[in-house]
């Protein structure tokens, strides 16, 4: 690397989260809505754990001590905030799993022009958020009872995301809508609306079926295939987006988890290898975003020799005309924020195929030293794969009017 301080290319982090400030549902809600949309209220929360890849939380009942907390209240769900989703600026010691409320967390959390100071802080020139209360691909409203409301609120996150949170930035804040998961053409019609309004990427869920919906395995998901396809939208699938964490048993430490999650991941490239969704989509490009890619290599070995080996009787014949491998190089973007083991399998990764990203604000997040440990991790590297790693990847999978 000859790259200085001074030279290093801005990064573009392709993951990144954001929380949503409070008015984002009730600023844009029908009144009749307003009542049972989303809505921030403040109380106490008594127990917070994560264990065996699980979230759970226990209110305060009357009199009882508890912390106050920041919740959201959607129909009768009720979510409290968490020092995990706003890790930023935390010593890493004190980062637990315990209840906050806005006053607690970075404004850069929830304030773009505050998140704008961060990255300029951080070395970073522009940066794509998954949302946060809706979870990392809209499961939230997916799982509403009132499915008219569910619409509208994925829409008003939508606005949001383009009016206020990304509007004024200079483009430097990507926009990275939801879509209506549990309706294919209704998830299509929204990739289309915000596709005309400059968007090229959507959030999906990495495993379908894990939130009860059908898999890549059929043909429910093509229309929303073609829309992302035909509007050179990625569909960018975030560790955790099918609201199942690996895990190995009910009580196994939120460490193990941790050290699993790019199981997820794994297992979502392997429908996609193996399901035809790539041949019958050859523009459809997929992302996997925080899923690191040191496994990558593995995935590609095996589901070739299945492929060459096994294809007579494994199902996959009639629909999977190339190696997966071809599939992978020609489709897909892994997604790291400090993966030495996968750097060094970049021949078999490809450059071409690798993204980076900062994981502002979780407690994995490398600010305010992403270009310390860039240059770090990236020191064995050319500076043209350098510069493709942490920018012009990004550029050209969310076709970002950036120079190279």
């Amino acid at each position: 690397m000859d790259f200085t301080a001074e030279t290093f290319p801005k990064v573009i982090s392709v993951d990144d989260h954001v929380i949503e400030p409070p008015g984002v549902w009730q600023d844009r809600l029908p009144a009749q809505y307003r009542e049972i949309g989303p809505r921030v209220v403040r109380t106490k929360v008594a127990e917070m754990t994560f264990i065996g890849g699980k979230f759970d939380y226990r209110a305060a009942q009357d009199g009882e001590d508890g912390t106050y907390c920041d919740w959201w209240h959607y129909e009768d769900l009720k979510v409290p905030q968490t020092r995990l989703s706003a890790a930023v600026g935390v010593p890493r010691e004190e980062i637990t799993v315990s209840p906050i409320t806005y006053d607690d967390m970075r404004p850069g959390c929830f304030d773009p022009l505050e998140r704008l100071k961060d990255m300029d802080v951080n070395w970073v020139e522009a940066s794509l958020s998954f949302p946060s209360f809706p979870r990392f691909c809209g499961q939230t409203f997916m799982e509403a009872k009132d499915r008219d409301l569910a619409d509208l609120c994925v829409k008003a996150y939508n606005d949001w995301m383009f009016d206020d949170w990304c509007a004024g930035s200079g483009g430097r804040l990507i926009p990275l809508p939801i879509v209506q998961l549990w309706d294919a053409e209704l998830a299509a019609a929204e990739v289309r609306r915000n596709a005309d309004r400059g968007a090229h990427a959507v959030c999906f869920t990495e495993i379908p079926p894990f939130l009860g919906l059908p898999s890549v395995h059929t043909d429910y998901w093509d229309p929303f295939f073609a829309a992302c396809a035909e509007t050179e939208t990625v569909v960018s699938m975030h560790i955790g987006s099918s609201s199942k964490m690996p895990s190995t048993s009910a009580d196994a430490p939120a460490a193990v988890g941790s050290t699993l999650t790019y199981m997820n991941a794994a297992m979502s490239l392997v429908d996609y290898l193996m399901s035809g969704v790539l041949e019958r989509f050859p523009q459809l490009e997929l992302a996997y975003s925080e899923g690191q890619i040191g496994w990558i290599p593995y995935v590609l070995e095996r589901a070739d020799a299945v492929w060459l080996e096994n294809r007579g009787w494994g199902g996959v014949a009639d629909q999977v005309k190339r190696p997966p491998s071809e599939y992978f190089h020609d489709h897909v973007y892994g997604c790291f924020f400090d993966d030495v083991h996968g750097l060094k399998s970049l021949d078999v990764i490809g450059v071409e195929n690798v993204t980076f990203e900062t994981d502002y604000p979780h407690s994995d997040s490398t600010w305010p030293h992403t270009k310390k440990v860039a240059m770090e991790i990236m020191k064995d590297l050319s500076d043209e794969d350098i510069y493709k790693i942490v920018r012009g990847n990004a550029i050209r999978m969310l076709r970002l009017p950036l120079d190279r």
